[in-house]
This record gives C-alpha cells, sequence and structure tokens, in this order.
C-alpha cells in the first residue's frame, strides 16, 4: 500500500520502494498528480505540466523495473526550473516573450536526469531571467511555510515544489543566491557547485561568469546524489571541469574529526538577533561530531557584493542582445532596469569592478586554504515577509546587504551549501551555508551529510 507521506521520502527511499516493487511509478505518479491538483492552485510553483507524458514514462519506467533494470532515479518524478531547456515542453525562463520558446534539445543536466531514469515532468516557475523579480504577467509561488514569507529568488517554484513535496528534488540556478535564498527560505538543503563543476549548456544565461546550476532536494544525501550524477565535462560548455569530482559515501558520512571549520562572530553580528543562536547551535553540533571551530576575519564582502549588480548588469545585456532593447516594453522593470544598467555601465567602471572581484577571489581562496569548512548565514535574516520585502526595495543599499553572503562565492566560484537549521520562534525557516575552496564539494557534502544525521530540521514539512 502506498504510503501517505511518500511525497516527503528521501531519492533513495523511494529508489528502493521502486526497485523493490513496493510501488510502481505509474502509482508515484499518480499519487503525485493528485498532490499537485489539490495544492499548486494555492503555491503557484508550475510553469508548465505535462502528466499525460509524465504517466507514459512512468509506465515505460515500470516495464523496465519489472525486468530488474534501471538507473539510480528509473521512475522518479522531478521537476526542473523553467530556464533548463526541455525538448517535451517550453522554456520561458520566467520571461513573457519566451513563452512559446520549445528547445529542439535538453539541456545537459535535464539529459543527465532522464539518462539516470528521472520523469521530468514540469517545468517550475522562476523570477524573469533568473533576476530579483517576476514578471507580471505571472502570479509568483507562494511559500508553504506561510504565505507571508518570501519564496525566495530566482529558483522560487523549484523550493517551493520540492518543499511542499510536489516534486521529490529539483534543478535550480544560482547566479548571485538563486538556489540558497529559496532553500533557505522553504527549508531545503540547495547546493551551488563550484562554477564550472555541472555543465550550463541549455541553460537560459543571466550572467555567463556567474551562473551555477545545481541541485535542490529536502536533504544533503539527496544533494549528494543529485551532484554525482550531474557533475563532470561537458563537450557542449566548454567551461565545464574535465576533471571528475571526488565522490561522497554518504553512509560513512557521521564524523568530522579534524575538519577545520571556520566561523566569523562579525558576520552574526550584521545579522537579525534570532540568527545568533541558530548558527550558534549549528556550530556545536558541528563541534559535537569532532569539528574544530576556528574564528576567522573575512574579507570585505559587502564591498564585493556592490559589484555584483554592475558585473551582472554588463553579462546581462549581452545575453539579451537580441531581445533587448528592440523588445523591451515586454520586460518587466527589475530586468529592464539590470540590463540597462549594464549597456550604460563605462569601461572604466566595469574594468574597476573586475579588479574588486579578482581581489576578493584571492581573499576568499586564500581564506578557505587554511580551513576546510567556512560556515556563514545565507541572508542576514529568516526568510522575511513580503512586507518587509517590499520594505527593502526602497532601500538602495538593501540588495548588496541581501546578497553580501551569496553573491561573494559566485563572483569568486567557490560551492556552497545551504542547509536548514533552528527556525525562528514563529516557524519562519533559517537557512545556513557551508562554504569550501573550489572543487571541494566533497568537503561540505559530507560535512552537510554528517549535520543532518545529528538533526532533523531538514525533516520538517509544511503541509501534510
Amino acid at each position: 500500500m502506498l504510503r501517505n507521506d511518500v511525497h516527503y521520502a528521501d531519492l533513495t527511499t523511494v529508489g528502493d520502494m521502486l526497485r523493490a516493487r513496493e510501488v510502481s511509478a505509474t502509482e508515484l505518479m499518480q499519487h503525485m498528480q493528485q498532490r499537485i491538483a489539490r495544492l499548486d492552485s494555492l503555491l503557484h510553483c508550475f510553469a508548465f505540466l505535462d502528466l499525460d507524458a509524465a504517466m507514459a514514462q512512468a509506465r515505460a519506467a515500470d516495464a523496465l523495473l519489472d525486468q530488474g533494470g534501471g538507473g539510480p532515479l528509473t521512475g522518479i518524478p522531478i521537476a526542473v526550473k523553467d530556464l533548463f531547456w526541455t525538448s517535451d515542453m517550453p522554456t520561458a525562463a520566467g520571461m513573457a516573450i519566451h513563452a512559446d520558446f520549445r528547445p529542439a534539445q535538453d539541456a545537459t543536466v535535464v539529459d543527465r536526469l532522464r539518462k539516470a531514469g528521472a520523469i521530468v515532468f514540469g517545468k517550475l516557475q522562476m523570477t524573469e531571467g533568473a533576476f530579483a523579480l517576476h514578471h507580471p504577467s505571472i502570479e509568483p509561488p507562494v511559500n508553504p511555510w506561510g504565505e507571508a514569507l518570501w519564496p525566495g529568488a530566482s529558483s522560487s517554484g523549484s523550493g517551493v515544489a520540492v518543499s511542499a513535496g510536489l516534486s521529490f528534488a529539483s534543478l535550480g540556478s544560482d547566479t548571485g543566491g538563486s538556489i540558497r535564498f529559496p532553500s533557505a527560505a522553504n527549508g531545503l538543503t540547495g547546493l551551488k557547485p563550484s562554477w564550472g563543476r555541472i555543465s550550463r549548456y541549455g541553460t537560459f544565461e543571466l550572467a555567463a561568469s556567474h551562473d551555477h546550476v545545481g541541485p535542490m532536494a529536502r536533504s544533503a544525501r539527496d544533494v549528494a546524489l543529485l551532484y554525482s550524477l550531474l557533475a563532470g565535462h561537458d563537450p557542449c560548455d566548454p567551461t565545464s571541469w574535465v576533471a571528475r569530482p571526488d565522490p561522497v559515501n554518504a553512509d560513512a558520512c557521521s564524523r568530522l574529526d579534524g575538519l577545520r571549520i571556520g566561523y566569523a562572530p562579525a558576520a552574526v553580528d550584521a545579522c537579525d538577533p534570532e540568527l545568533g543562536p541558530a548558527l550558534a547551535e549549528a556550530l556545536s553540533v558541528l563541534a559535537g561530531m569532532g569539528g574544530n571551530l576556528r574564528e576567522v576575519t573575512l574579507p570585505d564582502l559587502v564591498a564585493g557584493a556592490g559589484q555584483w549588480e554592475l558585473l551582472t548588469g554588463v553579462e546581462a545585456a549581452l545575453a539579451h542582445c537580441e531581445t533587448f532593447p528592440k523588445r523591451a516594453d515586454e520586460y518587466g522593470i527589475a530586468l529592464t532596469r539590470l540590463i540597462e544598467l549594464g549597456r550604460q555601465a563605462s569601461a572604466m567602471d566595469y574594468q574597476q569592478a573586475r579588479r574588486i572581484r579578482m581581489d576578493l577571489r584571492g581573499r576568499l581562496d586564500a581564506l578557505l586554504y587554511n580551513v576546510d569548512v567556512l560556515v556563514l548565514p545565507v541572508m542576514p535574516f529568516a526568510a522575511p515577509t513580503l512586507d518587509r520585502l517590499g520594505a527593502l526595495a526602497e532601500d538602495p543599499d538593501a540588495n548588496t546587504r541581501l546578497i553580501s553572503f551569496t553573491a561573494p562565492f559566485n563572483l569568486g566560484g567557490q560551492p556552497a551549501i545551504c542547509l536548514p537549521c533552528r527556525p525562528t520562534a514563529d516557524g519562519a525557516p533559517i537557512g545556513f551555508q557551508l562554504i569550501a575552496a573550489r572543487g571541494r564539494e566533497d568537503a561540505i557534502l559530507s560535512a552537510a551529510i554528517a549535520f543532518q544525521r545529528e538533526t532533523d530540521w531538514h525533516s520538517r514539512h509544511p503541509i501534510d
């Protein structure tokens, strides 16, 4: 008999159930279809669904599983952010001008999901062009932890769908925090890998040198599994790394003996008071598993984050040069402002911003040479209310503060994983980050899996 809460099962568990034939892929897809029908009219996280095609894929998965075949994700429904090309569904990237775009092929990451057996059954809503706000024509997704809470950006639909049990995992993209913000706001685990670790081929660009592709799920173990399937060189993306990532043995991740864990009290001082105790508790858990806590001094993250918008604007202007300004009247206000900033930037200003970026990257590399893992907040507050976020929008320095713990690691290219820790007294999710040197996804994934063996915050869910 199908478990009533099977929609919250982790990938390993549901995969074992499918291979043991305790549940069929068809039954599982029907269950998810019924759940989506009940909840998505309230949560608005899907941009496109093709459930008839999904049922056909489920029947094919059952036939394969009946023969003892299949991959690690065979029969598992997974929806993806709507900026990844899908040959069987439109890919709009949250933009009205691309609503009818149907790619001729899948993005490399979608292809790798399918080859692992996943049923890619839908596209998840996102902000326009993966920037700050949803296009005016789009109903923004609703955070399942509370309709007054921000769902995160830009992978908003991905965060909501996975948190609410409408998809077992998802793919997101992160240019300034867009995997980590919705993961933190929705109580999820999300990985921004090193730049180039996962192919960007077939992904709508916001800013090519800042864009990172990564998995979002409900546990670090699931994220590690997805990362192992997605990472690796892609001939279609010459910026993807040729070197294979170091493997992570999830079953062996139980202790952190000798792991050098950096923490910066000054970072917490810049946050809302409620974040301090939550992060202190997370550090205590890490230390209790053998981690060696070391106080560190951070480079000026705010100054680095202050260059992010200009640098992103220049790259976004190039990414949109075929449609902007020719079709500027079809763009929303936030993306318009970003592109115009990039188009108007002088070469001198751009080069100065690049110099600050290079300096920041070097300082971060030096810091992460002396610690194995750095612990930081994701943002300076818990999942904010929409009212608070609207008030922040009126403050010209607010966006820089918001991205000061995330964007520097897009500029530097280091990997970061968001994990849920103790929520606020009102139940608003709080996320924190583990960050490592470029190429050391194994360090943060191992530490994250171990941390979640000792805590249960990642296993709490907002909706029955």
